[in-house]
């Protein structure tokens, strides 16, 4: 087994499971099954919760009046 491609694959295949990019995570899971690699987290269902940003929105101050 090739331990650097295994260690890369592992880094980003976590990256897809914290994105939740599920066919992302099934392609690299099969990258490593086809190098010898089986772990129990291979066959794990990736689960991604949806977060929506806080939407800000920028205004403009009032230009102030010159007292004359």
């Amino acid at each position: 087994m090739n331990k650097s491609l295994i260690d890369a694959l592992l880094e980003e295949r976590r990256g897809y499971v914290m994105r939740g990019k599920k066919d992302r995570v099934a392609a690299v899971d099969s990258q490593l099954r086809e190098l010898g690699f089986e772990n129990k987290m291979l066959d794990q269902s990736v689960e991604a919760a949806a977060v929506e940003p806080e939407r800000e929105i920028a205004s403009l101050t009032k230009p102030r009046r010159r007292k004359v």
